[in-house]
């Protein structure tokens, strides 16, 4: 992101009240390749073509904030590979990360992995200094520290079934699990701001917090996520769960959010009163069935109902509900940010 982006983005994180609305889209490895034209193992083992990608998205829509920007990761294998998890990779769709433990039982014997060595994590900073002078020379910075959140990562490793399973009938071990991967995240987030100092934000994604009750979303997601938020004196805590988020849109403030993507199946006035009006809100027009599959008009009339229906402005960047999904066209994209800027006053 460019610094005046960053800025244009914590002012309205913050409620500074903005002369245009902000239009923004969290977009990484299930869009870009397919929209750029090339497939999804050349996006990944290819730093020229990551950069390139990125860079044409950057400039094709240059008064769009794509978040978190430049953003290096191997889709859902990047944590889990720390772990010593088997990575199976695909031509054209996301790459899959195996399990490593079948049972809760065997979280003690996990040990913390070291972001600065294992896995994938070195190719991932790597590719960043690698291309720093190149995105510098666009006038881009490296704004977020980006984490899988502990749910998510902890499905990954043994599976979402047994995951709850384990909350339900084995406390003591699901809490060493979340515990190991909390400081892991810690520590892998606190290394991405040494290497870059640019870094002001955190961002963290977990879709498992939207699996889980109240009673488990207090006890196994609120305060683990909230020591992950505090990793380091962060100015914009950026939290996305795209699955269902009524359970946990309570807690948000609790956990630090600054900023919630969730769900498109809730309606943005339902989270903001669940959230409360200091957390901001970055959604909500169906990410798959209309910005995706719709026509350009389609998106426009859907959009101009998301607008009307939730009737406010304020702590808002106008987005999908999720991130960025395969298929969705330039022109779609353009449709959006139209009916955004014609509609929102």
């Amino acid at each position: 992101m460019t610094r005046q982006q960053w800025q244009l983005l914590l002012d309205s994180v913050n409620g500074k009240t903005r002369a245009k609305p902000v239009t923004g889209f969290i977009i990484d490895s299930p869009w870009i390749p397919g929209w750029a034209g090339v497939t999804t193992l050349q996006y990944y083992s290819s730093e020229e073509i990551w950069f390139q990608t990125n860079k044409k998205a950057i400039e094709t829509f240059p008064d769009i904030l794509f978040l978190p920007g430049f953003w290096s990761e191997f889709g859902m294998c990047t944590e889990p590979s720390a772990f010593g998890a088997k990575m199976v990779w695909n031509e054209y769709n996301l790459p899959h990360a195996d399990k490593i433990i079948s049972n809760i039982s065997e979280a003690g014997n996990l040990k913390v992995p070291n972001p600065k060595t294992d896995g994938l994590l070195p190719f991932i900073i790597q590719r960043l200094l690698n291309y720093q002078k190149p995105m510098q020379d666009m006038g881009h910075e490296v704004k977020f520290a980006i984490a899988r959140g502990p749910l998510n990562i902890a499905s990954f490793l043994m599976g979402t079934t047994e995951l709850m399973m384990g909350f339900m009938m084995d406390p003591e071990n699901s809490h060493k699990l979340l515990e190991t991967i909390t400081q892991f995240t810690v520590g892998w987030l606190q290394h991405q701001k040494e290497v870059f100092p640019s870094i002001e934000g955190i961002l963290v994604l977990d879709d498992i917090v939207g699996f889980i009750g109240d009673d488990e979303c207090r006890e196994y997601a609120v305060p683990y996520i909230k020591r992950i938020f505090n990793a380091f004196d962060s100015n914009l805590n950026f939290f996305h769960n795209d699955a269902q988020g009524l359970i946990s849109t309570p807690w948000l403030k609790e956990m630090g959010v600054h900023l919630f993507n969730f769900s498109f199946e809730h309606s943005m006035k339902e989270i903001r009163e669940l959230a409360g009006p200091e957390i901001a809100l970055i959604g909500n027009l169906p990410p798959r069935d209309v910005l995706a599959a719709g026509t350009p008009e389609q998106v426009r009339q859907e959009t101009r109902k998301m607008i009307h229906d939730f009737g406010d402005k304020n702590r808002v960047i106008w987005s999908c509900g999720g991130g960025m999904p395969p298929g969705v066209s330039t022109e779609n994209i353009k449709a959006f940010k139209e009916t955004i800027d014609e509609e929102v006053r």
